[in-house]
């Protein structure tokens, strides 16, 4: 039996050195190792020994056993350390090559011009305030002089959820809560979506807007027209003039739709503006009395302005975007336009 145990070292030994992978070392580890393996078993038959050669043939046994066990374990290591360097070398990076650039996002072009006309806001004094996009019918229209059989109505296609709830389709409503909350002076800027059942190229079931609204004694037609010449200038270029013409909202009186002169042509007239030299953005007036009635304010004590405009339809005349879906399509190529 001590000649199988020599006969089961030299071919361990070889199978040993033999063994080209760490996965080819442990078959050859569980084959003369394991619980079923050959010195193992060999091991079990010493009781077939007599008594007196069991204690040498078992420290044999003992002895190939941990020769056996080291030169596996040693060739672990090496078999490991040369994975190891070739895992290496084919995860090698040249150092003489260009970096790549790593791909940065930017802010939607929308956003961008929601927080430039905040930050032109606030420099003037506004406070940023904000209300629910599902709002009450009273709050969207009749707080607004807006009566159920109002015609104004059918100037907007509204989705209604219930007969009494609807998703706003303006910011407006914002305005109502902020002065029934307190008293002037007021002098706030309502950004957020609004909804609308109308989609076209120039026109989206969502968009956004920004609304203003200035109340306190003593705020005339003049302080809008200022306030209004001023953002213009801070957001299209200080060359921007702007012109009021007369119109109807049913919040404010007197009212105006308000237009800019073309930042394409300079106000020569061009294509884009349809040869006028203008180009419309936003709707504004002195708030109407019965909407400060309506809120608990004294009209005779009190007066305002308020205005509102399309973030879409700046962003469209800023940018020079003809078809305002590109801004809700999410194609990086277009948006990767707007990288600051």
């Amino acid at each position: 039996m001590q000649t199988k145990v020599q006969e089961i070292r030299t071919a361990a030994l070889e199978a040993c050195s033999r063994a080209s992978t760490v996965q080819e070392l442990n078959q050859a580890r569980v084959k003369f190792l394991g619980k079923k393996g050959e010195l193992t078993l060999i091991l079990r038959s010493m009781g077939q020994l007599p008594s007196e050669e069991r204690p040498l043939f078992g420290k044999l046994v003992n002895e190939v056993r941990d020769e056996l066990e080291q030169a596996i374990q040693g060739r672990e290591q090496e078999l490991a350390a040369a994975e190891e360097q070739e895992r290496l070398l084919g995860e090698s990076i040249d150092i003489t090559l260009p970096g790549r650039r790593v791909a940065r996002g930017t802010l939607h072009p929308v956003t961008q011009i929601i927080n430039e006309a905040k930050s032109i806001f606030m420099e003037m004094g506004y406070e940023i305030v904000e209300g629910p996009e599902v709002e009450w019918d009273y709050y969207n229209f009749e707080a607004l002089n807006i009566p159920p059989d109002h015609p104004a109505r059918d100037m907007q296609d509204t989705f209604f959820i219930t007969e009494e709830l609807l998703l706003r389709s303006q910011t407006s409503p914002v305005q109502i809560h902020t002065m029934e909350k307190q008293q002037p002076p007021i002098r706030i800027l309502a950004p957020g979506k609004v909804y609308r059942a109308d989609s076209d190229v120039t026109h989206s079931p969502m968009f956004h807007q920004i609304e203003g609204l200035v109340v306190d004694k003593g705020i005339t037609f003049a302080d809008l027209k200022g306030t209004l010449q001023l953002f213009a200038e801070r957001m299209f270029g200080p060359e921007t003039k702007i012109r009021l013409r007369p119109s109807y909202f049913p919040f404010t009186e007197p009212s105006a739709e308000v237009d800019v002169s073309c930042i394409i042509c300079k106000g020569t007239g061009c294509r884009v503006c349809s040869e006028t030299g203008w180009l419309e953005i936003l709707g504004a007036g002195m708030v109407d009395p019965r909407v400060l009635i309506k809120v608990g304010y004294d009209p005779e004590e009190v007066t305002g302005f308020a205005f509102g405009v399309g973030v879409e339809r700046m962003a469209m005349l800023k940018y020079g975007i003809n078809d305002i879906r590109l801004l809700f399509e999410n194609d990086v190529r277009f948006l990767e336009q707007f990288t600051s």
